[in-house]
Order: structure tokens, then sequence, then C-alpha cells
């Protein structure tokens, strides 16, 4: 087959006018998404042959490079993706079959203060922001939304809080990986990119807490819980801001969801939220008319009937041991992800475990697909890594978790077997399988689109700005998360033309990376990705367009605050803020 090298002005050698063409895919899928209201999956599917039509007759890809292309973007969405969500899922799902999620719900009652509100703000901000940290990759968003259904949130509030949650830590997910990636690509360091980025985005994920009170309860929930909202946002972002510059920005999400939960919870042992029973009643009123209208909790015993430790029976009071294993899997989920991640004492863990990745070129595509030195590109490498992907670590942890379930039963309270705990495995991966074909069609989307070049286009078009780029240059972060689902995968598309526009414009090529980066913070919360795990956790996949819907403004809302910040932070104006 005939070697391709992708250009960014192969529509009547205009950037201009390739970089509209580029667009088509986009336009589409979220035209499908948002305002014919189809499936996530067929909005994929036709967007998919848009960006097929697209590469082949706009940008010159010969057909079956571009075939290839979405295979290998199909297959990275099978794994890690699919696999990463369903086992999240499932993990969540052994601790329903134990029965010992209701007693994580009363964990969560005793710390939260009682009030629905501040736990779901503990769960979604706090405990998310751990599991982004740890592992990434839809994990936070699909473990964190069935537990705010759990507590009592109705489905569409829960998947819409969860999502505006999960932008807080996104730029220092999986352990720094996209800041990692783009220092990479662009031969800064780590420390140099993060340090930016943690004057950055700390800025936007200090109100997150209060847009999450706005989201569950409206302004009534702003005025009985702002003061505790507000604390927590504070205290992340100083030490998000405190880590990423001065110890170390690989742990920043670690360290700064660590400690706001801690500081949250002294908080409360101080103030206390008003009117709470009220906001519970309204927020059970409405999860009962979500169950009313037909909707049903995903999987066996999800969101059962709710209460509160107000409703507990004597015997169901919560003690020590019964909320010690009740937090067990998290623990583990954080011990076990931290030991693969950061041990380093007397073997390195990380670099033993990554020897086992096996890198396979994809066939045909690798030797046909070239840089404009005639080079082989290393994205057309798929990394199977079979035994380090988040996905399977959160297997292990599921089976750790059966086996002291089964093990230590209190009184036949709490009934698991391992082999049901297996079985439930095919049950879970049966009923996300419409969350699983979206994700496929948009990362073969998104791989056809970045192969034929068609991402890099529009990402060129907007550079030629000039000095106004470093308005625009949050949006290229945005719009590279929002097709790919992301922030590793738009720092690869876009960190290296982020540097070589800022050289040439005369701006600060680290603020434009570190940009990036935080633009795609906000393209998280629209990422069809993430709205189909969202939507699939919630047991309503084909609703995605409704959660488009309610999360689109945010997303806009903080991209545009993001921008005016880089903008200044690029004159004299907010000069000082950098490093």
């Amino acid at each position: 087959m005939d070697s391709f090298t992708p250009s960014t002005n192969p529509v009547l050698s205009s950037v201009g006018l390739s970089a509209l063409v580029a667009l088509l895919p986009l336009l589409t899928f979220f035209f499908l998404l948002a305002f014919a209201k189809t499936r996530a999956y067929v909005a994929g599917a036709w967007a998919l042959l848009v960006a097929l039509a697209v590469g082949v007759f706009g940008f010159g890809m010969p057909l079956g490079l571009a075939l290839l292309s979405a295979t290998q973007g199909a297959a990275f969405g099978l794994f890690p993706v699919v696999w990463i969500i369903v086992m999240a899922v499932w993990l969540y799902q052994v601790t329903v079959l134990s029965g010992r999620f209701e007693d994580l719900r009363r964990v969560f009652d005793a710390i939260g203060g009682g009030d629905l509100r501040v736990q779901a703000i503990l769960v979604a901000f706090c405990f998310g922001g751990l599991l982004e940290a740890l592992a990434g990759f839809g994990a936070p968003v699909a473990i964190t939304v069935t537990m705010l259904l759990a507590l009592g949130i109705a489905p569409i509030r829960a998947a819409t809080a969860v999502l505006v949650a999960n932008t807080a830590p996104v730029a220092f997910g999986a352990l720094a990986i996209p800041i990692t990636t783009a220092a990479n690509l662009t031969n800064y360091t780590g420390e140099e990119i993060g340090a930016v980025v943690g004057r950055q985005t700390p800025v936007l994920a200090l109100f997150v807490p209060l847009i999450l009170l706005f989201i569950l309860d409206g302004r009534r929930g702003l005025r009985d819980c702002w003061p505790v909202a507000l604390f927590t946002g504070v205290v992340f972002s100083v030490f998000q801001f405190l880590c990423s510059n001065y110890f170390s920005y690989e742990l920043t999400d670690i360290v700064a969801s660590l400690v706001a939960m801690l500081a949250a919870v002294g908080f409360l042992r101080f103030w206390r939220p008003r009117h709470g029973a009220e906001a519970d009643q309204r927020m059970k009123a409405e999860l009962a008319q979500a169950r009313a209208d037909g909707w049903t909790p995903a999987g066996s015993g999800a969101a059962a009937a709710v209460q509160t430790s107000a409703d507990d029976a004597a015997e169901d009071r919560l003690t020590a041991s019964r909320a010690w294993m009740a937090l067990f899997p998290y623990v583990a989920v954080i011990v076990i992800f931290g030991f693969v991640n950061l041990w380093t004492l007397g073997i390195d863990v990380p670099a033993a475990l990554a020897r086992t990745t096996i890198e396979v070129p994809w066939p045909v595509l690798h030797e046909a697909l070239l840089d404009t030195n005639g080079q082989t590109q290393s994205s057309t490498i798929y990394s199977f890594e079979w035994l380090i992907s988040p996905g399977t670590l959160l297997l292990i942890t599921g089976l750790i978790v059966a086996v002291v379930y089964s093990r230590f039963n209190e009184h036949g309270r709490y009934p698991l077997s391992l082999g049901a705990a297996v079985r439930e495995i095919w049950t879970t991966a049966v009923r996300m399988r419409s969350a699983a074909l979206t994700i496929l069609g948009v990362l073969a989307l998104a791989y056809v689109m970045n192969f034929s070049g068609q991402t890099v286009s529009i990402g060129t078009w907007l550079a030629a700005t000039g000095g106004f780029f470093a308005f625009l240059s949050p949006v290229l972060g945005w719009i590279g998360t929002a097709v790919t689902g992301s922030d590793t995968s738009a720092n690869a598309l876009f960190a290296k033309l982020q540097q070589t526009a800022g050289i040439e414009a005369g701006l600060d090529p680290h603020l434009l990376v570190a940009a990036n980066t935080g633009g795609g913070v906000m393209g998280k919360l629209i990422s069809p990705q993430n709205l189909a795990i969202g939507a699939a956790a919630v047991n309503m996949s084909g609703q995605e367009s409704v959660l488009l819907r309610k999360v689109i403004g945010w997303s806009v809302l903080l991209l545009l605050a993001l921008c005016i910040l880089v903008y200044l932070q690029s004159t004299p104006v907010l000069e000082w803020m950098l490093p």
C-alpha cells in the first residue's frame, strides 16, 4: 500500500478551508447528539463515516489506511477504555452484591454531617479526585456516579454532578500522565509544565464544589452549604498549587484530594449545614419520581431504597468494623494503584511492570503512515498494557475484595461468594454494551481524524491568530479532549503545536502548552466517552444527549474563564502569576 503523509492544507492549499472541512465530523457528531437526539453510538457511527469521507476525499488519505486507522482507534477503545469502565462498574457491583454498600452510605452520612449535599461533594469531588489521580480513563465517573445513586441522588443529577466534579483533577490525573506526555513531546520537563498548570486550573477548581451545590440543590443548596463547599475548594486548590510547584507534580491530585477530604471532615466538626433534612426529602422525592417514571438502577440492588442514618434500625447502626469493611474496596484501590505506580524501594515496581507492556506496530499502517520527515510515527504503535492497565488493576482489586468479603461475613449478614462475583463480570459487560459501542465509535473517529491530518489542520488554523492565540490556546485542548476523551491524547495532538505557535507568536510556549492541558480539563466534561460512561453507570444509555445539554453550559463557561486567565497571563496584567 502507498505511504501517506498528513497535510494541514490539502483543500485548495488553504489551511482555513481544510480546517473547516475537518470540522465536519465533529459538527455531525454533536448535531446528532445534541439536536437530533440520536443514540450516542449512532451519532458516533455517522460521524465516523463523515471522518472517513473527509480523510479520503478531502485530505487524500488512502481508503485502506483510513479504515486501518479506525480499527486501531476501536482497539484502543476496547482495551483499555471499555475494559476499565466495565471493571470499575463491576467493582462497585461487588460491594452491592455483598450488601456492604449500605454501610458505605452510612459512613458518608456520618462524615457528611448528615447532609446529602455535603456527602455528594465529598464523594464526587474529593473521592472522585483521588480516583482520577490513581486511575483516570473514566473510572472515577463510573465509580462515583453509582455511589451518588446509592446515597439517594436522582440519576441525571448524579451523573451531571460527577461529570462536573471530574474536571478539577483531570490535568494531574493518572499520576499527571497528561503533563508528562506534553513534556516528552516538547522537550520541557514535567516540573516546568506542571508548575504552570498549577497556576491555572486551581483557580477554576476552587469554584467547582460551589457549582456542584447548585447542580445538586440549586440556590437553596448554595445558601445552606456554601461555607463547607468554598472551604473544600480553597483547600483543594491551595494544595494543588503547592504540590505541583514545590513537591511532586505526579502526586498533586492525591495530595490535594486527601487533604481536602480531611479538611472538610474537620470543618464539619465545627460547622453544620442548614436545612439538611428538607434537602434530603426533596432529593429522595426526586429519586422516587425517577423510579415512578420507569427508571431502574443498573445492576442488582444498586441504588436500592435509600435511607439516612435516622431511618436505621438498631441492628443497622454502623460499627467500626463494618465501616472499615465498607471502605475496604476503595482503600484497596488506593493501595494497589499506589503500589503499582509509586513503589520504588528495593524494586522499581512501575518500571518492572512497564516491561510487561506489549508494543504492537499496527499492521500496514505503521509502515505506511509517515511524518513530514519521512519517518514512521510512534502513534501507530498499539500498546497492550495487559497487566498495568487500570482495568486489570481494578479486576485484581475486585477479586481480592470478593475473597475478603466472602471470608469475613459477620453472622451471615453479607452473603457473597467468589463465584457470584465473577459471574457478575459478564452481567456488567452485557449491560454496558451500548456504552461500549459508543466508545469504540468515538475512538475510531478520533484516530481517523488524527492520522489523516484533520485534527492538526484545525489546530494550525487556530494558531494563525498570532498574539490572540493565547486566548484561543485552551480551545485546542478542549477540542482534543472532547473528541478523544483524554487530556493525555489532547496533549499528544497539540502540545508540540502549542509550543511552536508560542515561539512564532512571541508568547511563552510553557504557558500555551499548559493551557492546552487546562483546556482539556473542560473538554472532558463534554467528551462523548465520559457522557457514555455517566449514562451507562446510571442505566440510561442512549440518553447521552440529555447529559450533554446539562453540562455543556458549564463546560463553555469554565473554558471561557480559562481563556481569559491564560490571555491575561500572557500580558503584564497577570504575568506575575507565572513561575
